[in-house]
């Protein structure tokens, strides 16, 4: 009888400053980002750093994640914004990105379009931040959510067939947010094959109806990992509001019981991340509880 994964539940963030602020997961004694990540830590097995999004991560910074967590506990870091093709604050790039852009792009509030060596040296500094949690043996998956209009095209399979090239021995996992890789039958098989091709991790999600993005668990590799994005369908299209109101939503038991029964049904799979982005208060840190103990079971 095939083995069960090993599965590890989570959430998008430790930090998030609607959970900070709500007084409902830290004791009041917990006051610091050391006392925080190691609290965290004895609850979960792992988290998604989404911060190193909008900020390239620094190797201090690993490093003092790798000394505050447990042996085992593995960390999965987004992939900064000009990686997925998204545009950075300029205000937020490291010194070292900021003396080779020239003007007057270095003048812009945010660059979408970087110049190739502002962008080969992101992906190196990226990639080179993780080098603790991977000497330490805590570093899961990089995770390259590509942008809703990062189409099906021919161009978009080179640039992810390049990323493994670009950071050799990294386990990547790839997010998609346009249609035209997944709506359909022929694009979908199409998509899954390539990443399988090329040994990366597909994303599955749970979002709300009407995204995109359809719903659905696949495995194109040894590794699954599924982000639950909430089912905030009216909060999910309107404008102006704060990110954390888009991501407002607690998932029913059945819900969640759902997913668990799919997720025990795996075969052929090491390891199984199962991350909570309904980042609201208190949401996500309730959701992975009770999804861990239903993949207990």
């Amino acid at each position: 009888m095939p083995s069960s994964p090993q599965f590890y539940t989570g959430t998008a963030s430790w930090t998030d400053p609607t959970l900070v602020k709500s007084d409902v997961f830290y004791p009041p004694a917990i006051k610091t980002a050391e006392q925080r990540l190691a609290f965290y830590a004895a609850q979960f097995p792992t988290v998604e750093v989404d911060s190193t999004y909008y900020a390239l991560p620094s190797e201090r910074n690993a490093q003092l994640w790798a000394e505050r967590t447990p042996p085992d506990f593995v960390f999965h870091l987004k992939a900064f914004a000009w990686l997925t093709q998204h545009a950075a604050d300029t205000k937020r790039l490291p010194r070292a990105i900021k003396e080779i852009l020239l003007a007057p792009l270095a003048s812009t509030r945010r660059i979408d379009h970087p110049p190739p060596d502002a962008l080969d040296l992101a992906f190196q500094m990226f990639w080179s931040a993780a080098g603790p949690l991977r000497e330490a043996g805590k570093l899961g998956l990089l995770l390259f959510q590509f942008p809703p209009y990062f189409t099906y095209r021919a161009s978009n399979l080179d640039y992810i067939a390049s990323l493994p090239e670009r950071m050799p021995g990294a386990r990547i996992a790839i997010e998609f947010r346009h249609h035209s890789w997944l709506a359909e039958a022929g694009p979908r098989a199409a998509t899954m094959k390539f990443l399988r091709d090329h040994d990366l991790t597909y994303v599955s999600i749970d979002a709300p109806d009407g995204v995109a993005v359809p719903s659905f668990l696949e495995t194109t590799n040894a590794d699954t990992y599924v982000r639950f994005h909430g089912r905030n369908r009216e909060n999910w299209f309107k404008p102006g509001l704060e990110v954390a109101d888009r991501y407002k939503y607690l998932y029913a038991e059945r819900e969640l019981a759902e997913w668990a029964g799919r997720l025990k049904e795996l075969t052929g799979v090491r390891r199984a991340f199962v991350i909570f982005n309904n980042c609201y208060r208190n949401f996500g840190i309730m959701n992975a509880t009770t999804m861990a103990q239903m993949l207990s079971r």
